[in-house]
C-alpha cells in the first residue's frame, strides 16, 4: 500500500480555494442588459438557458432574495431554503420534505447544485425540463401542498410594496411594464438556482488545480474502482457532474435516461410501492416501472439519506445496495428481493469488495464534497 502524502497546510488550502473561487466567481455588479459571464472552470461546459430567460446578475441576485423569503408561502413558514439548506448542499436531510403546512412528501428534496446541468428536474417526470416550469410547482402545487400560495393572494402585492423588491424588480427587469408578476418570479428563481455551481472539491483541485496533494491516496483507489468496468459506477454517474442526466448548451437535446436499481421488489402487480413508482407514474409503460432519475454525485457524502424516497441511511448502505445487485427487505409490506426484480437495470448486477475497497470508494466520494458551495455569500440568504 502506498503511503497516504501530508495533505497541504490550512493557509495554502485557504489560498488555493480563494483562486478557484475567483476563477468561478459571477460579477457582483452587471448591467442587466449585458449577457451574464460565467467564469465557468476547466472541463465544465456553459449551461443550456432558455432564449427567453438570459443570465442577469440582478435576476440572479433578486432570484436569491426570493429563495429564501418565508413569506413566499401560504403561511409564512417557509421558503424555497426549507428543503434546499445551503449547508447541505441544497437538500434537507430528510427522508422526505415537509411542506409548509406540515404536509409529507414522498420523495427525497433533490439537491440543486449543478442544477444548470439537469437534463430532467424531478426525480421521474422526463418532461420537466425547465427550471422557470419547475418554479411553478413548489410555488402553487398541492398534491402535495409546499408553499401553498394561490394565485390572487396576497404574494405579489407584498412583493409590489415591498422597497426592497421594488428596487431588485426594477434592475432585473428594467423593459418590462408591469414587472411584478408570476412569470417575473419564475425567471428569477431559475437564474439564481442555475448560478449555484459546485466546482472547487478536492477532487476538482487534484484533476483541474493541478494540487496532487488534494485527495488522499485511499480517495485515489477508490477513483479507479469507481471508474472501473468491474464496478461501472460511472455508467450512471459519470462525466464532470457525475449523472447520466446532464446536459449543457452544446449538448440540449440529450436523452435522458431513468434506472429501477432494484431497490424493491414488492409481491403484486406493481413491483414499487405507491405513490413512488418512477418514470412509470408519468408513461403508464410498465417497462418504466421503479425507473428513477441518477442524480448527481457531487457533495453526496453530506445529502443522506439517499434514493428518491431517502429510505438508505448511509453512504455504505448504498455501496451493499448495490454490491448486492440489489436490496433485500426481509420482512413488512415492501418486503422482497430487489436482485430478482424483472425490470432492474441490466447494469445493476452486483460485485464483490473488500473492506479495504468499500473504504476507498466512499473516500472517493468524500472527495466530491465542496466546503466552498456550503459557504460561499452570493448563495446564503441575503435577508
Amino acid at each position: 500500500m502506498r503511503r497516504v502524502k501530508q495533505l497541504p497546510t490550512p493557509l495554502f488550502l485557504a489560498l488555493l480555494t480563494l483562486a478557484m473561487l475567483d476563477r468561478t466567481a459571477v460579477p457582483a455588479e452587471q448591467d442587466s442588459a449585458q449577457e451574464y459571464s460565467w467564469n465557468l472552470p476547466k472541463g465544465f461546459p456553459k449551461p443550456q438557458v432558455p432564449a427567453g430567460n438570459p443570465m442577469t446578475a440582478a435576476k440572479v441576485e433578486l432570484g436569491r432574495h426570493l429563495f429564501y423569503d418565508a413569506r413566499m408561502s401560504v403561511n409564512g413558514k417557509a421558503s424555497c431554503a426549507a428543503c434546499h439548506k445551503q449547508e447541505l448542499a441544497f437538500t434537507d436531510g430528510r427522508a422526505v420534505s415537509a411542506g409548509a403546512t406540515g404536509q409529507l412528501h414522498s420523495r427525497s428534496a433533490m439537491s440543486l447544485v449543478n442544477v444548470a446541468y439537469s437534463a430532467a428536474l424531478t426525480w421521474s417526470d422526463p418532461q420537466m425540463k425547465n427550471l422557470e416550469d419547475q418554479a411553478l410547482v413548489p410555488m402553487f402545487g398541492d398534491r402535495p401542498v409546499e408553499l401553498g400560495l394561490r394565485k390572487g393572494d396576497g404574494f405579489l402585492p407584498m412583493v409590489r410594496s415591498d422597497p426592497k423588491y421594488q428596487a431588485l424588480f426594477e434592475r432585473a427587469f428594467p423593459a418590462d411594464n408591469d414587472r411584478f408578476t408570476v412569470n417575473n418570479v419564475a425567471k428569477a428563481l431559475a437564474s439564481f438556482e442555475r448560478s449555484i455551481v459546485s466546482a472547487r472539491s478536492p477532487y476538482d483541485r487534484y484533476h483541474y488545480g493541478g494540487d496532487d496533494g488534494a485527495v488522499s491516496d485511499s480517495a485515489k483507489r477508490g477513483e479507479i474502482l469507481f471508474f472501473n468496468q468491474h464496478l461501472s459506477c460511472f455508467r450512471c454517474h459519470g462525466g464532470f457532474n457525475f449523472t447520466d442526466a446532464t446536459v449543457s448548451a452544446s449538448s440540449a437535446g440529450r436523452k435522458i435516461e431513468f434506472h429501477n436499481t432494484g431497490l424493491y421488489n414488492i409481491a403484486g402487480g406493481l413491483s414499487y410501492p405507491a405513490p413512488n413508482m418512477g418514470a412509470y407514474e408519468h408513461s403508464k409503460n410498465a417497462a418504466d416501472l421503479g425507473k428513477f432519475k441518477a442524480p448527481t454525485l457531487r457533495n453526496i457524502a453530506i445529502t443522506a439519506p439517499y434514493m428518491h424516497d431517502g429510505s438508505i441511511a448511509t453512504l455504505e448502505g448504498v455501496i451493499d445496495h448495490y454490491a448486492a445487485g440489489g436490496r433485500t427487505i426481509d420482512s413488512g409490506p415492501n418486503a422482497g428481493i430487489g436482485h430478482d426484480n424483472p425490470n432492474k437495470d441490466r447494469l445493476i448486477a452486483g460485485f464483490p469488495l473488500s473492506r479495504q475497497d468499500r473504504a476507498d470508494l466512499i473516500a472517493f466520494l468524500e472527495s466530491l464534497t465542496d466546503e466552498a458551495v456550503l459557504h460561499d455569500p452570493r448563495f446564503a440568504n441575503p435577508w
